[in-house]
């Protein structure tokens, strides 16, 4: 591997003259920098991350914030976070993932060095109380998700309200009357967040639109959870013939749940889900369901994020259309 001795023995200079030249610390004659400059050049040098922070005021570092909460399905960040990673490599930055639960503290802590030149935060809440910080910061940041007020912010993600509701016009096409929406684990409620509520929303508007009955029952990430909750629909809706599942791991525990109890999909019960593509098609039965486009998201904030370091204007909000896929899962309702 070739060092900065290297360089500056070809260049015929001091090592200090070259970091000098790197990092832009010291004047330095033309006619010196240009032999430097050749020198590294032929020889291939990379100057070390902090030497380029220095000679740029730049890190080249992006800062992914997704802390990893109870109720969160990490698969799924992760298929974020992997398309955040590849974009930002081929724009020269690395990622420093930051998964534990700081708040505002952990983001100006990260803020206030050098150690990024902007952020990208995921997990968003719907009153987040990062939103103030996130306003005040001299770093850019777009954030994977959208709170109620997004004014002065960048935001992208799935337009998860209208997810909700292409699920249950689906259903409704097909005729059916009754619906559930098996949804996030109950904390993922509580806290407010962002693209779980915004799911209830799309579903009880177009239930509502239609004329369907419609409920909403939240339910633990377990395969027993998905059984208590398969038996107290069936025990308070008996006329349920639809389902919208957003909730990935209880997806196949609950299609056989209801099958153990009597009932077969998609011949007595159809069923949606809002989750990533294959896991729709990995199922026993391949489920209708509007994708997760993790990759696509991921890599529009990335390019967000870049075209705010250039200094360019973008839009304060990007919501991705849902796409719906008709699998096997659903069918019309029985007369």
């Amino acid at each position: 591997m070739v060092k900065i001795t290297d360089v500056a023995r070809h260049a015929g200079v001091s090592p200090s003259t070259v970091s000098y030249v790197i990092s832009g610390k010291r004047p330095i004659s033309d006619e010196t920098r240009r032999r430097v400059e050749e020198a590294i050049r032929r020889l291939g040098y990379r100057p070390h991350a902090g030497a380029r922070a220095l000679a740029s005021s730049k890190s080249n570092v992006l800062a992914l914030v997704v802390p990893l909460r109870a109720g969160i399905h990490v698969p799924v960040v992760m298929q974020f976070a992997v398309s955040v990673v590849t974009t930002a490599r081929k724009h020269d930055h690395d990622v420093l993932l930051l998964t534990q639960e700081e708040g505002e503290e952990g983001l100006r802590r990260v803020a206030d060095t050098s150690l990024v030149d902007a952020l990208i935060v995921m997990d968003v809440q719907l009153q987040d109380p990062r939103l103030p910080l996130l306003r005040s910061l001299e770093r850019p940041s777009v954030m994977i998700g959208f709170p109620t007020d997004f004014d002065g912010l960048t935001c992208i993600d799935l337009d998860f309200k209208a997810a909700g509701e292409a699920c249950v016009e689906h259903l409704a096409r097909l005729g059916h009357r009754v619906v559930a929406l098996v949804g996030s684990p109950p904390e993922v409620y509580v806290r407010g967040t962002a693209f779980a509520q915004r799911v209830v929303q799309g579903f009880t508007a177009a239930a509502d639109r239609s004329g369907l009955a419609s409920s909403v029952h939240p339910c633990e990430a377990a395969p027993a959870a998905a059984r208590r909750v398969a038996e107290r629909l069936l025990r308070e809706q008996p006329a349920l013939t639809g389902v919208v599942v957003h909730n990935e791991p209880v997806l196949e525990p609950l299609i056989d749940a209801f099958e153990q109890l009597g009932l077969r999909v998609p011949g007595d019960l159809s069923v949606t889900a809002i989750c990533p593509d294959e896991l729709a098609e990995s199922v026993r039965v391949p489920v209708t369901s509007v994708a997760l486009p993790s990759a696509e998201v991921g890599e529009q904030a990335v390019e967000l994020l870049m075209r705010k370091l250039g200094g360019d204007d973008v839009p304060e909000a990007t919501l991705l259309a849902p796409r719906l896929t008709e699998r096997a899962s659903t069918a019309p309702r029985n007369a």
